[in-house]
């Protein structure tokens, strides 16, 4: 690994941490500055912005859950739909952080970033798509291509929504509650579970 890569990691890793702890808004590249080992100008040279240190852990975020997907359809010889629907529900309740990127304004995050950066995230993104495609070609052949393009684009609308419902804090609780509304706690898990079993018919 390069040294500016080294860098850029460092950075990417401290957004990381802070985005463990903290709401988006509450982040600043001084903060983040403050988690690495050199000073915040220094940081301008690897990022232009904050949204593009964000819009760089998401692509991680991505590539990560990208080989995770990978790894079903390269363990597996063949999946039934609950099983594959189980599976692949598992990979997204280990990916909270990218479940909580992913409820964010993606609008203002890509806007703020440079074309490069947004390119390189896209690409990611890409990737995460076609793994999906992959495993859908390889254990349920009866899909046709058509079926297989309505399951990913509805699966990967579906994701946005998860982290909202399943990461409730206490005041939104207290003001559901004070609206009448009857709030039942499902887990990352059974969300997507439900979700990708239904998807897959």
């Amino acid at each position: 690994m390069s040294h500016t890569d080294l860098r850029k990691d460092e950075i990417i890793h401290a957004c990381k941490d802070l985005y463990d702890k903290y709401q988006f808004k509450d982040i600043t590249i001084k903060l983040i500055s403050e988690q690495t080992t050199f000073s915040r100008p220094s940081i301008y040279n690897y990022f232009e912005t904050k949204e593009e240190i964000f819009l760089a852990l998401f692509q991680r975020e991505y590539e990560e859950w990208k080989d995770a997907i990978d790894k079903i359809r390269e363990e597996n010889d063949t999946l039934t739909k609950d099983k594959f629907a189980s599976l692949l529900a598992h990979t997204i309740e280990d990916r909270k952080r990218l479940l909580k990127l992913l409820s964010m304004n993606m609008y203002d995050l890509e806007e703020n970033s440079r074309i490069e950066r947004l390119t390189e995230f896209k690409k990611a993104y890409g990737d995460a798509i076609h793994a999906v495609k992959l495993c859908l070609n390889k254990f349920f052949k009866e899909m046709t291509e058509e079926d297989t393009i309505k399951f990913i684009y509805s699966f990967f609308p579906f994701m946005f929504g998860i982290y909202p419902y399943a990461v409730v804090t206490e005041k939104q609780q207290e003001a559901m509650k004070e609206a009448g509304i009857e709030y039942k706690y499902y887990s990352i898990y059974n969300i997507a579970y439900t979700g990708i079993k239904k998807l897959l018919g």
